[in-house]
């Protein structure tokens, strides 16, 4: 049996999450023995979006696909990119004629893999339905693939283990992203296919998901807009790999990772990184 071995991290949050994933993907790819790397990237400008440059640069770290959600239209100056650029996903479910591609097919090696980006209904926009959006993604892909994932970025556990149980047996993983907070309910299914409700966060983990913590609180308190920054400690990148039988597209087993990350240690050290890009 052939093993495909992918590494999905998690929401990629302004600068921090950045720096961290500009560390630690190659090294996680190499301990894990890696063959894909997908990473979800919505959050990575601020908090808020992404730009072409960020995309560009952090394609350099190590990540095959870049998957999105609701915050990929944040920053006007993606649109073009996104239709140019088809490994930055947007979610599929997004209705036409919206910018960019919802799922994309890569050649491994002696592989094909496909990643599908979907985007959740229950408490965010009512746009189209993801689980007949799956349908007519998977037919697609299978085509070409039995090795299939997908980014389902939605904000209820309920209607992500709604999509589980849809797409059961017909998908080798689906891995849930939005919330920022890493959950502890990863599983493979009799029928072969990967679950987690939550992947985590890449980023700040002394926070509010992400964002410093007076501002969030005082949009609670207040019932007022404030603005949002990125915090800067407890910095962690978080996701999950997934070994699936290359043959069949089976998931045989998923593992959580949250590893810790000093910045003020990495930069001592000579590899390399700069991140000169504001986050504005």
């Amino acid at each position: 049996m052939s093993v495909f071995t992918v590494l999905f991290v998690a929401d990629v949050c302004g600068r921090p999450g950045r720096q961290a994933a500009a560390h630690l993907i190659k090294p996680l790819k190499e301990e894990f023995a890696a063959d894909y790397v997908v990473a979800n990237v919505e959050n990575a400008a601020g908090g808020f979006g992404i730009t072409p440059e960020m995309s560009r640069k952090m394609f350099t770290y190590g990540i095959n696909v870049q998957t999105s959600g609701n915050h990929i239209w944040d920053r006007v100056q993606v649109l073009e990119y996104l239709d140019e650029s088809p490994r930055l996903l947007r979610p599929a479910n997004y209705p036409d004629p919206a910018h960019g591609h919802g799922s994309f097919v890569d050649t491994v090696g002696l592989y094909r893999v496909g990643v599908i980006n979907l985007m959740g209904r229950v408490f965010m926009a009512n746009i189209d339905c993801p689980f007949r959006t799956a349908d007519r993604q998977i037919e697609k892909i299978r085509e070409h693939t039995s090795i299939i994932l997908v980014d389902f970025h939605a904000e209820a556990t309920s209607e992500k283990q709604a999509l589980l149980y849809y797409l059961d047996g017909k998908v080798s993983a689906i891995i849930g992203t939005h919330t920022h907070v890493q959950t502890a309910d990863e599983k493979i299914t009799p029928e072969g296919t990967a679950y987690i409700t939550d992947a985590g966060m890449t980023g700040p983990h002394d926070s509010i998901i992400g964002m410093e913590k007076g501002p969030s609180l005082g949009r609670f308190l207040t019932g007022t807009p404030k603005r949002f920054t990125t915090a800067t400690d407890d910095v962690r990148i978080q996701g999950v790999r997934v070994r699936i039988d290359a043959e069949t597209g089976r998931a045989l087993d998923m593992e959580r990772f949250s590893r810790s990350f000093d910045l003020s240690t990495s930069l001592s050290k000579s590899n390399g990184y700069k991140d000169e890009q504001d986050d504005d």
